[in-house]
């Protein structure tokens, strides 16, 4: 039996940056966007207004994702009680700083790990089989997976968080090999860059963030808005045309895969693409 209701638009890590630009933009295509993220109730309801506001539908939730049947539990009372989830966004990050070796506790370590990776796996155990469920009748599920360079390059200080990153990219793409031929697109996107997002990079730098962005001048930070975008694409394409990885920086970064640490190139040990100021 089809299910009349509006579909569905997950987000797990819906803060003021991607999360929340990817609800704005999937409810402004038609679904009902359900946010969930940790903490800040207040800023959790100021973009479910945002989006009211622009004439879609949204509801919020505080989530602890590490916590045991937190995950489960959501996908079960947002199917019951809302409607069919057509897509989902798993947008949790798992960074915890620069840490040395033997200032990396086992569990600091273990955290990484759970939101990086485990989180991952949790969401697709508890979501997959009425998304394959749904496919029968054509209408293929999608699963968006935000993630980092450290999924393709583990630097120092990064143990626990490259682990993560790592293991979710792996796990992206066993989930694809199984779960494609039944109608489910994986999708596992490397930020390879700074978002601009309030909440995150923002808090990280605190009253340095807007020095930051004017020092990477003009389009040298991923815009959020703009990356919603390619989620929006990524889960409409077609079956005989599925991306199952892309990578995302602003043009005037060189890609991780080309990177020099070099500071003769950059000071800032980064590569550059485009010219210099006074070039």
């Amino acid at each position: 039996m089809t299910d009349s209701r509006k579909p569905v638009f997950l987000v797990i890590g819906a803060g003021a940056g991607i999360g929340g630009n990817a609800a704005l933009r999937f409810a402004a295509g038609g679904y009902h966007s359900v946010l969930a993220r940790r903490s800040d109730e207040d800023g959790l309801a100021r973009l479910v207004g945002e989006i009211e506001a622009a004439g879609g539908s949204a509801s919020g939730t505080l989530l602890n994702a590490a916590e045991d049947g937190a995950i489960e539990e959501l996908v079960a009372r947002t199917e019951a009680d809302i409607g069919p989830v057509h897509c989902a966004l798993y947008n949790l990050g798992a960074q915890i700083g620069n840490r040395a070796l033997p200032d990396t506790p086992h569990r600091i370590f273990e955290l990484g790990w759970r939101l990086g990776t485990y989180g991952v796996f949790r969401l697709a155990h508890a979501l997959f089989p009425a998304m394959v469920e749904r496919a029968k009748t054509g209408a293929h599920g999608t699963l968006l997976v935000t993630s980092a360079t450290a999924a393709v390059r583990g630097n120092a200080g990064q143990h626990s968080h490259a682990a993560a990153m790592g293991g979710r990219r792996m796990l992206c793409q066993t989930l694809n090999a199984e779960f494609a031929p039944q109608g489910v697109h994986v999708a596992h996107v490397v930020v390879d860059g700074a978002v601009d997002a309030p909440d995150t990079l923002g808090k990280l730098l605190g009253d340095k963030f807007e020095g930051f962005k004017a020092g990477k001048g003009r389009d040298g930070v991923i815009d959020p808005a703009a990356l919603a975008e390619t989620y929006w694409h990524l889960a409409h394409q077609p079956r005989n045309c599925w991306s199952h990885e892309v990578d995302v920086r602003p043009w005037t970064d060189v890609p991780w895969w080309n990177d020099n640490p070099d500071p003769q190139i950059d000071s800032r040990g980064k590569g550059f693409a485009g010219p210099r100021d006074g070039d």
